[in-house]
This record gives C-alpha cells, sequence and structure tokens, in this order.
C-alpha cells in the first residue's frame, strides 16, 4: 500500500452520523477482491438518483445534485470530515477499499466503528479521532469556505489548519509504523521472508517423511 508521510487535501464535509458499511459501499458492488474499482460506487445510494448494479457505467448515471461529493467544489477532495460512529454496520473490508480507490486518504470524525477503524489502517486509509466541538467547528469552516484543505502531517501527529492553528491527534505507534512505511498485513509478513525461508528448509531437513513422494 502507498506510504503515508504529509498530506495536504481539500476537504468534504460529509454532516452525518452513523453512516455504515451498506451505505459507503452497498452489498451488491462486493463482486470482487481486489481491492480497485469501487470508487464509482462510493455512497452509491447518495450520489446517484437510479439504483446501481454491479458492471453498469457510472458515468451516465443521473447525479443527485444535492450530495456533496458532486457539488464542484468539493471535487478531488482526499479527506472525509464527518460524524460520530462512522463505519458501523457490517464488516466488509469493501468500505475502506471504495474510500481509498475514490481518493481519500483522511477521514477525520468523532469517533469509528471498530472493525472498519481497523480495516481502514490495514488499507492505508489514516483515520484521525477529533473531539465533537473539534469536528463541529471544522464542519462549520469547511461548508463557510471554498477551497477549505489541511495539512496533516502524520510523523508529528498534528493537522495545520488555514487559520494557523493546529490540532493534535492520536494513533497507535504499531499503526503509524505501517502507514509511514507502507505496510499492510502481506508487507509486514514479507519483512520475514529470509526467516521464513530458513524455517522451511530446517523444518524439511528434520522432517523430510513428510516431503516424500506417495508410493504409486
Amino acid at each position: 500500500m502507498n506510504k503515508f508521510v504529509r498530506h495536504d487535501g481539500l476537504v468534504a464535509p460529509l454532516n452525518r452520523s452513523n453512516v455504515d458499511t451498506d451505505l459507503i459501499i452497498p452489498k451488491q458492488f462486493l463482486k470482487s477482491i481486489k481491492r480497485t474499482g469501487f470508487g464509482p460506487n462510493l455512497f452509491d445510494e447518495l450520489r446517484y438518483l437510479d439504483e446501481g448494479f454491479p458492471g453498469q457505467d457510472a458515468s451516465n448515471r443521473p447525479k443527485n445534485p444535492e450530495f456533496v461529493l458532486n457539488q464542484p467544489r468539493y471535487e478531488d477532495a482526499s479527506i472525509l470530515l464527518t460524524r460520530s460512529n462512522f463505519g458501523c454496520g457490517s464488516s466488509r473490508e469493501h468500505a475502506p477499499w471504495a474510500l481509498e480507490d475514490f481518493g481519500f486518504r483522511v477521514i477525520i470524525a468523532p469517533s469509528f466503528a471498530d472493525i472498519f477503524f481497523n480495516n481502514a489502517f490495514k488499507n492505508g486509509l489514516l483515520l484521525i479521532t477529533l473531539s465533537e466541538a473539534q469536528v463541529e467547528s471544522l464542519m462549520k469552516q469547511v461548508e463557510a469556505t471554498p477551497g477549505y484543505r489541511l495539512d496533516i502531517d502524520l510523523a508529528e501527529q498534528v493537522i495545520h489548519c488555514p487559520d494557523g492553528t493546529t490540532l493534535a491527534f492520536e494513533v497507535d505507534s504499531f499503526r503509524k509504523y505501517c502507514l509511514e512505511n507502507g505496510l499492510d498485513d502481506i508487507g509486514l509478513t514479507l519483512q520475514q521472508a529470509d526467516a521464513i525461508k530458513q524455517f522451511e528448509t530446517t523444518y524439511r531437513q528434520n522432517n523430510p517423511w513428510l516431503f516424500r513422494a506417495p508410493v504409486a
């Protein structure tokens, strides 16, 4: 996965609590495990005026002009600002895949559902938990200021706001290490590739009867 060190991005406000994973990526689109191609169907029910189906060309579908991600001022947003309990519902890993495929790198909220929280970090998304008051303040600033951006420094664990203020955030040291080095579970395992090969060689040498060809 892509490394995350520092990110400056446009902020899109999703002023909604309890956004579940079925709203993030509806169940009918869970037809692949390739991690890519889900972006066009992110928030499908909210973004489009019709009901989508797998394999459909989303570019020709009628969009809901009231939905925030369809508004020109939030085009190319890479930071999602939202409300409490984001990512609740089923444990589908397609939810962070869809968010990342759409272009989001950071999600800021007062709280996240536990399974979604873990899945998001494992797929390269930085989830930042701020207080209700801090999110409310940011929400008002984003909605009142076209082109509102945040500069997020993972190394220092600080958000730099346009007015010069900073907001500190906490992140688990292990998750931080994985993000900074672009390591998912497979990448972490491959760091031990030499030790794994050595174990397999020694195990085969010590237990040769397990690897003998069967007698015809």
